[in-house]
This record gives C-alpha cells, structure tokens and sequence, in this order.
C-alpha cells in the first residue's frame, strides 16, 4: 500500500526568498566571526587579523570585500600616512548581529544536548 503525499503546511516562501539572501550572507567562510568581532567596535586590518584566529589574509580581505560589496560593512580610509583603514559595520551590518546572537544560542543548546547524549 502506498503512502499519501502530504502536503506542506509551512507557508510559502516570499516572493524573492529573503532567507536565502540573508543566508547569502552570513553563509561564507569566517563572515560570521568578522560581523561578531565589528560588531563591538570599528576594528584596523590587523586587529581583525588578531581577532580571527586561523584565518588568512586573503580570506579576511576576501570577506571585508564583499560584506562592503553587499553593504554590511564599510571601510573608511583615514588621511594619515601611512593611509590607515578601519571597518565597521552599517546599518545593515548592525541588523545581523542579533540573528548571529541567535545562531549562537542554539549553537550552544545543540552541543549541551549533545554532551549531555554522550553522556547517557
């Protein structure tokens, strides 16, 4: 006897999905750290750099470009010499830290139960 198709009850996607273009977003490699670390502070190149462990330079320079290029964060070149940049996030960048908070309270609540399981 076969099985009936159930349909969904979920609601419909928006026209245009807009979780998959926040999930564009914070999807890339080390893009949730750079928002979590700029997001207490404008922070240089390097401070990033030492923030982040594990990452390279390509990858963070990678990143910074293209959250600029999607308008999370800004970069500001000061008129000093040597030139010095700072990031920061925008106004939109400001918006993604209470969904990486959120990551971040189930991230922990999936690895207690986890623990917790293994310890059965």
């Amino acid at each position: 006897m076969a099985l009936k198709v159930r349909r969904s009850k979920a609601p419909p996607p928006p026209p245009g999905c807009p979780m998959a273009a926040c999930m564009a977003v914070l999807g890339g490699a080390w893009t949730p750290s750079v928002i979590w670390k700029l997001s207490g502070e404008p922070r240089r190149f390097g401070e990033l750099m030492r923030d982040i462990p594990g990452v390279s330079p390509k990858m963070l320079t990678a990143r910074l470009r293209q959250l600029e290029q999607k308008g999370v964060v800004r970069r500001e070149v000061a008129p000093t010499s040597p030139p010095s940049v700072e990031y920061s996030l925008s106004e939109l960048g400001r918006e993604l830290v209470p969904v990486i908070n959120s990551i971040v309270r189930v991230g922990t609540r999936l690895r207690e139960d986890a623990w917790a399981r293994r310890g059965r």
